[in-house]
């Protein structure tokens, strides 16, 4: 067996008895709104459940005590392969879990998601890279590989819009050491999850004033890290020269 094929295996089987470990656990999460899905709901349509936040928030419900790992086990799916917006699963997770066990959820979710990309990265290298990111965005952020500093990809995980999915692969492919790499971007995704878990908590208690509110402050958000994202893009570059 090859290097790279051994510490496949090895972080293959770590994964596995965390997946075990998630499900045996799940069923002792506790479930605010666990009403279940109205009978004969058809969920087949993999691509209409995460496209609709009202499909996808029955569709967790209808799992019963296992639908806390299941909702984990789609925030990691959300940062491997992005197949949906994690917009949408963070706030599903905040209105069917609540605030805080909302946040721990998505929390480990996006933690085993991030570490699952930086190992890929790392243990696979460019070329497998190549299949996830464009060679566009691999080019202007080319310089993130080399010498990357803890402090400028925590801001990247801080910004707002920031393909944060890619930012875990493209930094597997640099020197930076797993423990750096798990905390930046544990610390870095905390206001934006929480902000999102937030919205889901407040919808679900009916507090539509406070949804408006969050909503209100997230778009200026958003809207202020695109209408400035080239500025932040160079002010990063020159402080990752630095």
């Amino acid at each position: 067996m090859t290097n790279q094929r051994r510490q496949l295996a090895i972080r293959g089987l770590i994964l596995i008895v965390l997946i075990v470990l998630l499900f045996f656990f799940s069923r002792y999460i506790p479930r605010p709104f666990s009403a279940f899905a109205p009978p004969g709901e058809d969920f087949d349509d993999f691509e209409g459940i995460y496209s609709n936040s009202d499909r996808l928030t029955k569709f967790l419900q209808s799992l019963g005590p296992y639908s806390p790992a299941v909702f984990v086990l789609l925030q990691v799916l959300q940062v491997i392969a992005a197949p949906f917006p994690g917009e949408l699963t963070g706030v599903a997770g905040g209105y069917v879990y609540g605030e805080t066990f909302g946040f721990l959820l998505s929390s480990i979710g996006l933690t085993l998601g991030s570490w699952i990309a930086f190992e890929l990265a790392s243990i696979l290298g460019r070329p497998f890279v190549e299949r996830f990111i464009s060679q566009e965005v691999l080019h202007k952020f080319d310089f993130l590989t080399t010498n990357t500093g803890a402090m400028i990809c925590f801001l990247l995980f801080l910004v707002p819009g920031f393909p944060k999915d890619y930012l875990c692969y493209l930094l597997g492919l640099s020197r930076m050491k797993l423990g750096t790499f798990l905390i930046v971007s544990i610390v870095g995704r905390i206001p934006g999850t929480y902000l999102l878990t937030v919205q889901g908590a407040k919808f679900r208690n009916q507090e539509y004033y406070a949804v408006a509110l969050f909503a209100v402050v997230s778009a200026v958000i958003l809207l202020a890290a695109y209408l400035y994202r080239n500025k932040i893009y160079h002010w990063i570059k020159h402080r990752h020269g630095k």
